[in-house]
């Protein structure tokens, strides 16, 4: 006993030692909060390392990668240059910070990192491709061209490249080598839906309105949510004189995009094509609510308003047009027709009296021309002739947004599998809250535990807890703090177990499993009875696994540590139906398919309502090829209130 004892001292002498000086566990930590997208938190592990040891260039390098997710681009730029004076050889560090200055727009400085990066790295594709982005975009396009020519020299399959120089091609006004290179990376990539919607902007350039419909149905066929592609094929359709289908094209654009201008404003236009007035007005009647000055609009629904009777509302609409431009003829002599038609013949006889002195000026030569004020106040996407004023609108330039290719592009990591499924229950500070609902699960232990142990703070259960804020982060660092002050002032076990187990939760609140796990093992020394403690370190072994902080063999043996503890956690407390889930999440993860149905179905045998189990059980059931029990799990999570799981029955419902 005595021995057992004198072991466990040491061990917690250990964690003592290491929670004040291993700043590699900080790093290790900080780079596991950036794994789960926790920016804020690994903010404040780096800040630790930093203050504990500012010549290291990891905790900097991090840091910068934490502030670029929170678009802090200055900030990650300022982390990366101290960085690089700490050591000038990682590459990926001028490569970050080259991604840092194209944010800012210092497209010539990030040349200057890629230049650098590519002395160390010759072979690394992204550098090349992004650094003849930035000469695109300080249009330097001979250089451009020249760097996309060796990239298709060294990677020849690589669509993205001549789709590049295409428009670069097209930035150069040459649409016949634009098409080609368009052609050329179609047939390497033809599920590409940007470079569909490029090749559709050059044919409908030429002309060929029939191409560019064809080219747009496919472009929306992989951007389905794309709305200038509805615009621009309802146009091509116009002119092939598919009316039916350019209206469908504008109803579809309105749909997904409700305050677009340009397809209420040309959809109205081509109601009054086919006659259908009234409906056409309520499309003005909304572009004047976007753009209230608007002159076109305002002209076109005076032309509606006068054609379907409404005269002084149609005078009104003449009125502030012919306001703006004095010497508008056709105008002035709609609104005398409306006059007249209301018995207001001195004020109809004044506009035709107009009309008449502006002849007769042109006549004469002193027709009054607009003003360079009035020419510069006009919008962009429409013509200052109003006699243009029933043809349809399209955008003046069309600006084209270049995607750099980078490690740090979307998620921090890939994850192991193109599913997202719901997260495992574990021992939190903060009360369960995902989105299907905010309420206190309840669990015999845990209410035992904080009944009999009297926590400084209460444990929940808690299943996708939200992201800390900085405060909050503080709050719980100074909670380890105190606890590990007692652990050190204590002599009773009974106690010491206690605090273990509520310094182990803490540390895996801030995401730090592997000082949560040394604790968790030294409370299993202390008692091995306890299924909590199994149970909490099967999740910290499970969630560090995840992580991806270390190499796959690890990864294998922190799996089969956590399937371990499941097994014990559940051989202790058999019917709790959070540890079948979780148990269930981690054989879901290392691909167990079944072994995974099983355990979810466990736990909906005895909680009809976890919403969770029924969500992953669908998921599972589809990657192991049973689609249809799988849908009606996903169903049954949505009815329950998890409103995700409907948009994953879309996207299996279509899948062969």
């Amino acid at each position: 006993m005595k021995r057992r004892v004198f072991i466990i001292l040491m061990t917690l002498l250990s964690l003592h030692a290491s929670a004040q000086f291993n700043v590699n566990r900080l790093i290790m930590s900080g780079r596991s909060a950036l794994y789960y997208e926790d920016y804020v938190l690994a903010i404040q592990y780096f800040n630790r390392a930093i203050s504990s040891k500012p010549y290291l260039y990891e905790p900097w390098y991090f840091r910068a990668v934490a502030k670029f997710y929170l678009d802090d681009f200055s900030g990650a730029e300022s982390d990366c240059d101290e960085a690089i004076a700490l050591n000038p050889y990682v590459t990926g560090i001028y490569e970050l910070r080259g991604l840092c200055r194209i944010r800012e727009r210092k497209y010539e400085e990030a040349i200057a990192d890629y230049d650098r990066a590519l002395k160390d790295d010759p072979s690394a594709q992204n550098y090349w491709f992004n650094r003849a982005l930035c000469r695109v975009e300080l249009k330097d396009y001979e250089r451009a061209q020249l760097e996309l020519d060796t990239i298709v020299q060294k990677w020849s399959k690589y669509s993205r490249a001549y789709s590049v120089k295409a428009g670069v091609y097209l930035m150069q006004n040459d649409t016949t080598s634009a098409a080609e290179w368009l052609d050329r990376a179609l047939a390497l990539d033809p599920y590409d839906g940007e470079m569909w919607m490029t090749r559709a902007n050059i044919s409908m350039s030429r002309g060929k309105w029939k191409d560019a419909d064809e080219q747009l149905s496919k472009a929306i066929h992989l951007k389905p949510k794309m709305v200038s592609n509805y615009v621009n094929r309802a146009l091509a359709r116009l002119n092939t004189n598919n009316l039916r289908g350019a209206m469908g094209d504008y109803d579809r654009a309105i749909e997904l995009d409700p305050d677009n201008f340009l397809a209420h404003y040309n959809r109205g236009l081509l109601r009054v094509q086919v006659g259908d007035d009234n409906r056409a007005i309520t499309d003005f009647d909304y572009v004047l609510k976007m753009e209230p000055d608007n002159l076109m609009a305002i002209y076109n629904r005076a032309v509606l308003l006068h054609k379907t009777g409404d005269l002084r509302g149609a005078i009104r609409d003449y009125t502030k047009v012919i306001d703006q431009y004095p010497n508008f003829w056709t105008g002035l002599q709609n609104r005398a027709d409306c006059y007249r038609r209301l018995g207001m013949s001195n004020q109809a006889d004044m506009d035709e009296f107009r009309i008449l002195k502006a002849q007769m000026d042109k006549h004469v030569g002193i027709q009054p021309r607009w003003s360079k004020n009035q020419i510069r106040a006009t919008r962009k996407k429409s013509e200052i002739d109003m006699s243009k004023y029933n043809q349809i609108v399209v955008e003046d330039e069309e600006v084209v947004e270049h995607e750099y290719e980078s490690v740090y592009r979307g998620k921090v990591q890939n994850r192991k599998f193109d599913i997202e499924y719901m997260p495992m229950y574990t021992l939190s500070y903060v009360k369960y809250n995902n989105v299907v609902k905010s309420y206190e699960v309840f669990d015999r232990h845990i209410d035992s535990f904080n009944q009999k142990e009297r926590p400084l703070h209460p444990i929940y259960l808690t299943c996708n807890p939200n992201t800390l804020s900085e405060a909050q982060s503080q709050v719980v660092f100074n909670l380890v703090d105190t606890l590990t002050a007692q652990i050190f002032e204590t002599k009773d076990m009974r106690i010491t177990r206690s605090l273990l187990l509520q310094r182990a939760v803490a540390q895996a609140v801030v995401q730090n499993f592997s000082d949560a796990i040394d604790d968790l093992t030294t409370l299993i020394e202390i008692d091995d009875q306890m299924a909590l403690a199994y149970w909490q370190r099967g999740v910290c072994l499970s969630m560090a696994s995840e992580s991806g902080t270390s190499q796959s063999m690890e990864t294998q043996i922190k799996n089969a540590s956590a399937l371990s503890d499941f097994n014990r956690a559940l051989q202790l407390d058999p019917d709790n139906v959070y540890i079948h889930y979780d148990r269930g999440n981690l054989y879901l993860s290392m691909g167990e398919y079944e072994k995974a149905v099983d355990d979810y179905t466990h736990s909906i045998t005895n909680n009809r309502n976890l919403a969770e189990a029924y969500y992953n059980r669908g998921l599972a059931r589809i990657k192991s090829g049973h689609q249809k029990e799988g849908i009606n799990d996903l169903s049954k999570a949505g009815e329950l209130g998890l409103y995700g799981a409907y948009s994953m029955i879309k996207k299996y419902s279509k899948a062969p």
